[in-house]
């Protein structure tokens, strides 16, 4: 379904936006545990008539200093295919920079979409010395420096 979206920097204090990321959680990433809402930053993506159909985090690394770790992205299954992975990971981009952070890592587990989104962002694949993925089998490591 292509369209017009935009994604606006959200508090997930209010109880309605984090229940609607939540929500949008359970529909899109459905075996993974709901993060912590209250760490971090949180954006949600709306349609052209203002409902949120997507949404995406990042958080201060727990692992590295002056670096971001893009947590979470989320699309609803008919808005996926309009470049909306790409649109959040450069807005997290914007802010990391904003923030001052000088890198930003990722992982992804058995999911090519989100490894080619973020190749197609400048990011690189690289190996931790201590991975932090509890699928770290499987998983690919991501790092973008700022």
């Amino acid at each position: 379904m292509t369209g017009k979206f935009f994604i606006r920097e959200v508090d997930t204090a209010d109880s309605e936006i984090s229940e609607t990321i939540e929500k949008l959680h359970r529909i899109t990433l459905r075996e993974d545990e709901v993060p912590d809402l209250l760490r971090g930053h949180w954006w949600l993506v709306y349609n052209g008539v203002g409902q949120a159909v997507g949404y995406c985090g990042l958080y201060p690394s727990y692992r590295y200093a002056n670096a971001g770790y893009l947590i979470r992205a989320g699309v609803a299954a008919k808005h996926r295919g309009n470049g909306l992975q790409k649109r959040m990971i450069r807005v997290r981009e914007a802010k990391a920079r904003r923030l001052g952070w000088d890198w930003l890592f990722s992982d992804t587990c058995e999911n090519p979409a989100s490894a080619n989104s973020l190749a197609a962002c400048g990011f690189r694949m690289f190996e931790p010395k201590l991975p932090w993925n509890s699928n770290h089998k499987l998983a690919l490591y991501w790092r973008k420096r700022l």
